[in-house]
């Protein structure tokens, strides 16, 4: 039990299970967010009821998960401060500058328009209305943005030195829009939208099956599956043109990925490891099913394309192996689960229509089963992504700059196990509180209250009726 006398590893594990933890919820509040605006825009457009409903029903969802995504994540910037001090000291200049775009550019507008978003449905005009879920929407992706702009620069450093010590910024532009930010944020940022799809898809399937609401919850299935047609193969697209990237800025990243140990010969193609046990140790695998040459076509879209292996770099110099590993080919296979259940599903829709009725939909019980499994698969996606990221960039901080336990504060022990134990406790509480909110929101179902009146152009154009003439001495 040598690690719980190692200060570097529990703030590494510290800082894995609240970002693991945090991960789980502003996901789903940045795709929902453009939902809820489409969704809106459509009722203040058409003036069905059935639109404000939606609205209302989804909005419910996107603020128990807006709430704790906030709670979870305010520790995580302190974190920089308390368990990563010399880290926070070296990229100060960047970090400091970047998280706080985040937090004044992106949070705040997110947060104060979801005041009126929450609270103005009777003290706003509908247009005003759908201006704030509008920034809303816009707050939270540019959120994201940024935190991605972040954890890319951490990924593919770029437009800075190291001088003594400290990061000194030498070109902006190239610091903010490193190499990996185009496929780190399209990847993070299609994932929340894919992600919000499939829950949106779930929810509805376990209504359908059910047999409540149908013809409220058929359509906003319908929409979903026909989104995720298009978002779900995008996704996997960007996943594997970000391997190409990581073969140039991260080989070892990418070698831990596929366990690949050692380079392959010129004309000789690299294999793929469909599943293997690797051992880290002896630098090989005790055992692996492998496609020939398969490695060398995903990476380098060639037979014999070169990809280097592990032992390329210095044992210190390698990442762990197992977890980019599974975690990889998790997040793969949750994808393509999704991806060939949107297909089937759409398959369903068009060629057999009468059974997708909403009168009818509820007799697809294996088709709603599996859109209900899609919502752990999907979470499982992104938490299996976020450990291949994270975890094959070890054990650098900072990518070829600036190794992780250069960056961790000199704690003792026991005082970063007990904040790890509290954190535990804490967001397990919170975590257990959300759900049975969410379970409660379930339960309850839709509501069906009267929309806010839309007036039109002709009524807003028509005279206001005349005022009774008061007359000498009338009252």
């Amino acid at each position: 039990m040598g690690w719980l006398e190692n200060p570097e590893f529990l703030s590494r594990i510290q800082f894995g299970f609240n970002a693991m933890f945090h991960i789980l919820w502003p996901p789903l509040t940045i795709g929902l967010a453009l939902v809820l605006f489409g969704l809106e825009a459509a009722w203040v457009k058409t003036r069905q009821p059935f639109y404000y409903h939606q609205v209302k029903f989804w909005t419910q969802l996107f603020l128990i998960n807006f709430g704790v995504g906030v709670i979870s994540g305010v520790p995580m910037e302190f974190a920089f401060g308390t368990n990563w001090a010399p880290f926070s000291t070296a990229s100060g200049d960047f970090m400091g500058n970047i998280l706080g775009f985040e937090t004044a550019m992106a949070f705040m507008l997110e947060a104060g328009f979801l005041g009126v978003m929450l609270f103005g449905w009777e003290r706003v005009g509908p247009k005003m209305h759908l201006f704030a879920t509008a920034m809303v929407a816009f707050g939270s992706s540019l959120s994201a943005f940024w935190i991605m702009v972040a954890n890319s620069w951490m990924q593919t450093p770029a437009g800075v030195k190291l001088v003594d010590g400290k990061f000194v910024i030498t070109n902006w532009l190239h610091a903010v829009f490193n190499p990996d930010l185009p496929y780190g944020f399209g990847h993070m940022f299609v994932a929340c939208i894919e992600l919000s799809l499939v829950v949106m898809a779930g929810v509805s399937a376990y209504y359908l099956h059910q047999r409540r609401n149908a013809g409220f919850f058929q359509p906003a299935f319908k929409w979903a599956v026909l989104a995720l047609v298009l978002v779900a193969p995008l996704q996997i697209f960007i996943g594997d043109s970000a391997g190409a990237l990581l073969a140039r800025t991260q080989p070892a990243k990418l070698a831990a990925i596929e366990a690949h140990w050692h380079t392959n010969q010129p004309g000789v193609g690299a294999p793929w490891a469909l599943l293997a046990w690797p051992d880290q140790a002896r630098q090989k695998n005790d055992w692996a099913l492998t496609i020939p040459d398969g490695l060398s076509m995903i990476v380098t879209k060639t037979m014999t394309g070169k990809v280097v292996g592990l032992t390329h770099f210095k044992p210190d110099d390698q990442p762990p192996v197992w977890i980019p590993f599974y975690a990889f080919r998790v997040m793969v296979a949750a994808g393509v689960f999704v991806a060939l259940l949107a297909l089937w599903t759409v398959w369903l829709l068009w060629r057999q229509r009468k059974r997708m009725s909403p009168a009818r939909i509820g007799e697809n019980k294996w088709l709603l089963r599996g859109w209900m499994l899609g919502i752990p698969a999907i979470y499982a996606a992104l938490e299996a992504g976020w450990m291949t990221r994270e975890v094959g960039r070890q054990p650098w901080i900072v990518y070829g700059m600036m190794k992780t336990s250069a960056g961790a504060s000199k704690l003792p022990a026991d005082v970063v196990l007990w904040s790890l134990l509290l954190f535990m406790l804490f967001y397990g509480v919170i975590g257990f509180a959300a759900l049975k909110f969410m379970a409660r929101v379930l339960r309850r179902g839709p509501g069906f209250e009267i929309p806010p009146a839309i007036a039109t152009r002709h009524e807003r154009a028509a005279p206001a009726p005349a005022k009774p003439a008061i007359t000498q001495g009338g009252h």
